[in-house]
């Protein structure tokens, strides 16, 4: 079997309150993104996103279309980011072949056709993260890399958070139906991410963290800005992010996060501030 795919359902916020360790990692955490010569596919029920990730090896992977999204062909009423987290690797999208490397991705729009995924060098192989939401429209398939979208300074290293925020599928720079995605890298020193933090009801938000180095770990804070919990997240795990919750957290040591976003809107900026002081 070349490809899997996990079904998770929505969760009330006053369900989560209650849920122990297991449970919460369960519902919200995404484990073995990367696996050799298979494509891992977890379909949220929030906003029907899709997050998935493969490490191709021993030759192309292709993209099947599961019985879940109800579609012969994967892109029929989807887009997709695909994102190298890993070696050089090559993406196909309707046979036109996009070469990227660690940091770049490749946007398809609805209706582009078939897509595989394959590495450069098996020895080096790439990691490919997938994010994909239902699109009612077609946008142009293209590469995204260090020139692509927006860059925004944010933090400072007084609170340990200074970052630059690489906002590369967003509206204004690259056109999309409903998908934002970007990369988050911090300065030396800083390892808090997205404080003062925030909830958006209007769309979810997936933190997918990577480049942690062996035994450190990022410390997530999830849940109502009253009610926070927390996952101990590791390289290439991802946190599923309800409109409901807020998402941020501290490294242990150095990290990059992912993040993408589906929903109502696409307005990076519209988010529900929370003050630090105010959270429980």
């Amino acid at each position: 079997m070349t490809q899997s795919i996990e079904l998770r359902h929505a969760v009330h916020p006053a369900d989560a309150r209650g849920f122990d360790t297991a449970r919460l990692r369960r519902e919200f955490l995404v484990t073995g993104l990367f696996p050799a010569d298979r494509i891992r596919l977890v379909y949220s029920h929030v906003e029907r996103m899709i997050v998935g990730g493969c490490a191709p090896v021993a030759g192309r992977l292709s993209l099947a279309a599961p019985k879940e999204i109800g579609t012969t062909d994967f892109l029929a009423r989807r887009e997709l980011a695909a994102v190298n987290l890993g070696g050089p690797g090559r993406v196909f999208v309707g046979g036109e072949r996009f070469d990227i490397a660690k940091g770049e991705a490749v946007y398809a729009g609805m209706g582009a056709g078939e897509v595989a995924l394959e590495s450069a060098d098996p020895a080096n192989p790439a990691r490919f993260a997938l994010f994909s939401t239902p699109a009612h429209r077609a946008c142009p398939t293209l590469k995204l890399d260090a020139a692509t979208g927006r860059r925004i300074a944010a933090g400072a290293a007084e609170t340990a958070n200074a970052r630059e925020i690489h906002q590369m599928l967003i509206p204004g720079a690259v056109e999309s139906c409903q998908l934002v995605f970007g990369i988050t890298r911090f300065k030396p020193g800083s390892v808090w991410n997205t404080m003062p933090c925030h909830t958006h009801d209007r769309r979810n938000e997936v933190y997918l963290y990577f480049d942690l180095a062996d035994g450190q770990r990022v410390v997530h804070l999830m849940g109502e800005p009253q009610e926070t919990r927390h996952l101990i997240v590791a390289e290439g795990e991802a946190v599923i992010s309800p409109p409901w919750s807020i998402h941020c957290g501290a490294g242990t040591g150095s990290y990059s996060f992912l993040w993408a976003m589906g929903g109502d809107n696409q307005d990076y900026a519209d988010m529900d501030m929370v003050a630090t002081a105010d959270l429980r």
